[in-house]
């Protein structure tokens, strides 16, 4: 059976893909800070194949026990799907909160390099052995014609710097990397006027996912598969 470990599982995406690879037959790990509070998720580990796991992405002692506990659990597909927005009119340039800066930072780019290297050894085992990223049109540069949201915008531009190089320092062990832009989604963060709903967007990613070939690591793509700009 395969398996996939998804983080942020509790809402939004995250729920999303825990829904859709649990109908799928896939053993799902789903990781949130408050499993035990997280009253959709657990309505879906009621009558799916879902493992339950407390973890808060920016305590990296919390990755490294997560990963000791699942030390001999292949895994096929790691998800990171957890992050933040921090930028608020409040805290724009000119009164910068550099402590929501460097939480953007640590949420956003550390704890998804972090789980890369934390559950290398599981994924190496598992038969997709594919790192999956949900980045943003906001760390596009090239993209960037609106300014602002310097928090988010530069943690996720780092996000696919950081990705894009775990993409060739890995593919020698044939571990590949994919970076999404999931698209504007109707979620908590993307809020009520986005443009498509977390099914389309997951359903769409899933299927860029199954047609994963090696030669494709290290990809910033939509939702749909077609190709992002850096």
């Amino acid at each position: 059976m395969a398996t996939v470990l998804i983080t942020g599982a509790n809402r939004g995406l995250g729920l999303e893909f825990c829904r859709q690879y649990a109908e799928q037959g896939w053993h799902v790990i789903a990781c949130s800070r408050n499993p035990d509070d997280a009253f959709d998720l657990n309505n879906l580990a009621g009558h799916l194949n879902i493992q339950l796991e407390t973890l808060d992405v920016s305590a990296f002692d919390q990755i490294d026990a997560l990963s000791q506990k699942l030390a001999n659990q292949a895994i096929d597909v790691l998800i990171n799907n957890a992050g933040v927005y921090t930028d608020h009119n409040s805290n724009g340039f000119g009164h910068l909160d550099y402590q929501a800066w460097t939480k953007s930072l640590l949420i956003n780019t550390q704890a998804p390099v972090k789980m890369a290297e934390a559950f290398l050894a599981q994924l190496k085992t598992g038969d997709k052995k594919l790192i999956v990223n949900i980045s943003s049109l906001m760390g596009s540069m090239a993209d960037n014609s609106g300014g602002g949201s310097i928090f988010y915008r530069s943690s996720k531009a780092a996000l696919n710097a950081a990705m894009k190089s775990l993409s060739i320092d890995l593919k020698n062990q044939s571990v590949g990397v994919l970076i999404f832009h999931p698209g504007w989604v109707k979620t908590d963060m993307g809020g009520p006027n986005a443009l498509i709903d977390a099914e389309q967007s997951v359903s769409g990613m899933r299927n860029v996912i199954t047609n994963f070939s090696l030669d494709q690591s290290g990809n910033f793509v939509r939702y749909d598969g077609t190709p992002m700009p850096w």
